[in-house]
């Protein structure tokens, strides 16, 4: 399969995330990688939920392999991080469920085993500004891609793509948080997906050039539940089916964090390490 449109890229943005948790049970779920220009050039990173990484005994990354430069379809590389949850750097504000590692140590892990990694990133130049949010209508429809309840194409080791719309407007924050909501269906797995919303033309109509790539509009983190008291509760993804709450139903709503945190997330790296 040759890379060669905005939609086949969408299958290469995701690596997906393998752990074991503090009781012993396996986890799954999302990161993507995405490229950043700053003051002193283009960084790359991985990308994901603070709580897929904190309090997990061990980790590891899956990417597809590479060579010369074109991917090798349903060849993974895995790499195990040691002190799995203290190689991340998590969003300075402790409530915003985001958390990043650099790239470049992982693709020069794999390089000293021989092993090229294919990745297509996401261009930081695709978030939406304030000017874009306020463009977007109220009701959008959205892309999002990962490995819903650990699921994924084993043999092309790619991950599942999937649709929904907007639930919340864009241009708002959500409950006065940098958050907003879509209607699709989000499942333990599909913590850390990343979710696009399609450009439009001058007339208003979905441009559906090849080339064109969605916007970058924030990461799914977690999904409303019903509790038995029909209660409604927001409740971050967990990353096995067995973390889901008893007596309680997904309604099918995903609450996903605007990428203008994930911009921050990456400021605050950058101005730490980079200044």
């Amino acid at each position: 399969m040759h890379v060669d449109t905005a939609a086949k890229r969408l299958l290469f943005h995701t690596v997906r995330v393998d752990t074991v948790l503090a009781d012993g049970s396996l986890g799954s779920g999302t990161a993507f990688v995405i490229e950043h220009a700053h003051a002193r050039g283009r960084s790359r990173f991985v990308v994901t939920n603070r709580h897929l990484v904190e309090g997990v005994q061990r980790g590891a990354l899956v990417f597809t392999r590479a060579h010369n430069g074109q991917p090798l379809i349903g060849q993974r590389f895995q790499i195990d991080i040691e002190d799995f949850p203290q190689a991340w750097f998590c969003h300075p504000q402790p409530e915003v469920d985001l958390a990043l590692v650099p790239l470049r140590p992982l693709l020069e892990a794999a390089q000293a085993q021989g092993v090229e990694l294919y990745v297509q990133p996401i261009d930081s130049r695709t978030m939406p500004n304030a000017a874009d949010s306020a463009a977007f209508d109220a009701l959008e429809d959205v892309l999002f891609v990962g490995y819903p309840s650990g699921v994924w194409d084993q043999v092309n080791a790619l991950p599942i793509l999937r649709r929904g719309s907007t639930a919340t407007a864009l241009a708002l924050d959500f409950e006065g948080r940098a958050e907003f909501l879509i209607d699709a269906a989000v499942y333990p797995g599909s913590s850390g997906s990343p979710v696009f919303v399609r450009r439009r033309r001058s007339d208003g109509a979905p441009d559906d050039t090849s080339q064109s790539a969605p916007w970058f509009a924030g990461v799914v983190a977690a999904v409303f539940f019903r509790e038995e008291a029909s209660r409604l509760v927001p409740v971050p993804v967990p990353a096995s089916v067995g973390g889901t709450v008893l007596g309680s139903e997904m309604i099918d709503l995903g609450l996903v964090i605007k990428a203008s945190a994930v911009q921050e997330l990456l400021a605050a790296y950058l101005g730490r390490w980079l200044d």
